[in-house]
């Protein structure tokens, strides 16, 4: 558990998903928790890709990338969309992730990239946008279903 929150702090929905917003605004990502840590990594996947779009991700993730590894990056962040119902998402991931990654990387020494990196990020982008916020109430209804490990509801 991170906190301890009063029952009546926790009424409906909104106020679950604020209270593990919260939460994961403030996660020291990563920890030896498992479960904490793909928690943590829906919630930003979702929150960076809502902000900005993969670049936004990228920017967000590059020293975790750097240090697990893309191929493991993605790997988990498939299974934790998979385990919360958000196939097309993890779709998504699976089909431009990597290269995605790869061509942000190549950037760095290749400007001649460039083209290629933004066309592909808008595919990726407009794909994950089109399916009109339905992460947000896969989400929601993973987080209700979590919250308690998270949260220790005190009277």
């Amino acid at each position: 558990m991170f906190v301890k929150m009063k029952k009546s702090e926790l009424q409906n929905r909104t106020d679950i998903w604020n209270a593990m917003v919260f939460l994961m605004s403030e996660y020291d990502f990563p920890t030896d928790d498992h479960f904490a840590n793909k928690t943590f990594l829906a919630y930003h996947y979702y929150s960076e890709l809502e902000s900005g779009g993969h670049e936004a991700l990228f920017n967000w993730s590059e020293m975790y990338f750097n240090k697990v590894g893309v191929n493991n990056f993605f790997k988990g962040l498939i299974a934790i969309l998979k385990e919360i119902n958000a196939q097309d998402y993890a779709s998504i991931e699976e089909k431009y992730g990597e290269t995605l990654w790869g061509l942000y990387k190549a950037l760095e020494n290749d400007d001649s990239k460039e083209e290629a990196f933004y066309n592909l990020i808008e595919k990726a982008d407009q794909e994950y946008y089109q399916l009109d916020g339905k992460l947000e109430r896969l989400l929601e209804e993973y987080f209700i279903r979590i919250y308690t490990q998270f949260i220790e509801v005190v009277d």
